[in-house]
């Protein structure tokens, strides 16, 4: 069988699910609330399940009345139950899978519960889905003539207690069915290699001489492969190496920042970037059109989901709200209850609405990742926003960043304090500053009043980082690859205080 007709019967079975699409898309609400009851029908005979009466939840407002908003702290407990054997504490069929949460600088280790049907009906089926909805918004997509550059995790599969721990994509890559690994480079025994240096070179090796027609990653970690590939190559883009690129599916962290960077190494008018929501706990949004930043909440996914406004989180006021009641350009923080029985789970992550009618998001941040010291309220997507603005304006392009305030000391004003890693320094470092701090002030009107004559807030002061400073700091703390990341904003100065420690000297530009 040829590679067209492949791609043509690929094509074909994929884009059947799009009625089914169409449907929650026409019936939120009705679809969230029998997935609600359906979870609690299945799971009612649980320990949590009878601790909780779901036999007798009938209605979303006995469910919230009854069953507390919940952190991974509190269900870490029952979590250990069934890491050391105990079945049906919290999902009746067996658990034997748990996702090392990546994405957390924590030192504790989170263990996400990945059930059978988690597996089969959220993330593989997002996963299909995405292709789904890629390819029946282009129409003439030859996707399947080639293989996809996936670049998983760099955590292999750890047993304990008769279960499995890992990154997510290490659980994933384990599991796929055969087809999907035939459709992939690297090859499975690569993908699932540990250490990270000796990854990158064999992936090099695998897939320089593939027909690769699309790639799947964490654009920061994405990006550090695609740039040894072309030092390897000594290609000036990814066009001479794999001319029939036509589309990479990103997620993990705000495109924004790396945007300009992709558009240089792929210099194809209609290359496509398709983005992506998911964690650990679930695949949650997919972009649903060309040349959108907005993602469709996928709704039948065994995931029911709630939002926290965020002008109300963490207070006495704090408000739990079904989805019917959200409205658009507010910012929430997201709670779940999923097939894997994480029952109203607080996952640290904000969206934003752009859309009720279909239900569209944007992830603005973390709940735990903002700064409002001085009640600024800024978040992810203001800063992401600004060094957007900044590298355009100044023709220059970022690797990471980090921001922490300096706080009030007797008379001194507050202000915020960056360390940013260039790929290419500007010319103008305090010109860049100003625009980071103008744009700031546009994108976000607390902030502008804030530095309004500088009453609270003093002018941001940026720190230009030496070379490979947050891919040291990563490897220091054994997060290389995957969804690790230093977080870009902290209401505190733990991290930006480490990596100021491992600056070398005399290679460190103190804040203009």
């Amino acid at each position: 069988m040829g590679l067209p007709i492949i791609n043509s019967i690929a094509s074909w079975i994929l884009k059947k699910r799009i009625h089914q699409i169409e449907l929650f898309m026409k019936y939120p609400n009705e679809v969230q609330e029998e997935l609600l009851h359906n979870l609690l029908q299945i799971a009612e005979n649980t320990t949590i399940g009878k601790k909780y009466g779901f036999e007798s939840i009938k209605s979303y407002t006995t469910f919230s009345q009854r069953v507390p908003v919940s952190t991974y702290e509190d269900l870490e407990p029952l979590i250990e139950q069934t890491r050391t054997g105990e079945q049906n504490v919290f999902w009746p069929t067996s658990i034997k899978w748990f996702a090392k949460s990546s994405g957390t600088t924590n030192a504790k280790s989170k263990f996400i519960p990945v059930s059978p049907e988690a597996l089969e009906d959220c993330h593989y089926a997002g996963s299909k889905d995405l292709l789904c909805l890629y390819l029946n918004n282009n129409e003439d997509s030859q996707l399947f003539t080639g293989k996809s550059l996936r670049l998983g995790g760099s955590k292999q599969l750890y047993e304990d207690n008769n279960t499995f721990f890992g990154d997510l994509s290490a659980i994933l890559i384990d599991n796929m069915p055969f087809w999907a690994e035939l459709s992939s480079t690297p090859s499975n025994r690569v993908s699932l290699m540990g250490e990270w240096e000796s990854k990158l070179a064999a992936i090099v090796q695998e897939t320089v001489n593939e027909n690769v027609t699309s790639f799947a990653g964490v654009p920061s970690w994405m990006m550090v492969l695609l740039n040894r590939i072309l030092e390897e190559t000594g290609k000036s883009n990814l066009l001479e190496i794999w001319p029939n690129l036509e589309v990479y599916f990103h997620g993990g962290v705000s495109f924004d920042p790396y945007r300009e960077q992709y558009k240089k190494i792929l210099p194809k008018k209609d290359f496509k970037f398709y983005e992506i929501y998911n964690a650990s706990e679930g695949f949650f949004a997919i972009q649903d059109s060309n040349d959108s930043n907005e993602l469709l909440l996928m709704l039948d996914y065994g995931i029911f989901y709630e939002f926290i406004p965020m002008d109300t989180f963490g207070t006495l006021n704090q408000r739990v709200i079904p989805l019917a009641e959200v409205v658009k350009d507010k910012n929430y923080a997201v709670v779940i209850t999923t097939n894997a029985g994480l029952w109203r789970y607080l996952i640290g992550d904000t969206v934003r609405f752009t859309s009720i009618n279909p239900y569209r998001i944007k992830v603005t941040g973390r709940t735990k990742h903002h700064i409002n010291v001085f009640g600024e309220e800024l978040i992810v997507e203001n800063t992401d926003k600004a060094i957007a603005r900044a590298c355009e304006l100044t023709h220059t392009e970022v690797i990471d960043y980090t921001v922490a305030p300096i706080f009030m000391e007797g008379k001194q004003k507050g202000a915020h304090e960056w360390i940013v890693e260039f790929k290419c320094i500007p010319q103008d470092v305090e010109k860049f500053r100003q625009i980071l701090d103008e744009t700031l002030q546009t994108v976000n009107s607390d902030y502008e009043a804030k530095r309004y004559n500088n009453m609270t807030l003093n002018p941001l002061v940026l720190n230009v980082a030496r070379p490979r400073l947050f891919y040291d700091w990563l490897k220091e703390q054994d997060k290389l690859g995957g969804q690790h990341k230093i977080p870009r904003l902290s209401n505190e100065r733990h991290y930006l205080e480490q990596l100021k420690a491992m600056q070398n000297e005399g290679s460190f530009t103190e804040g203009v």
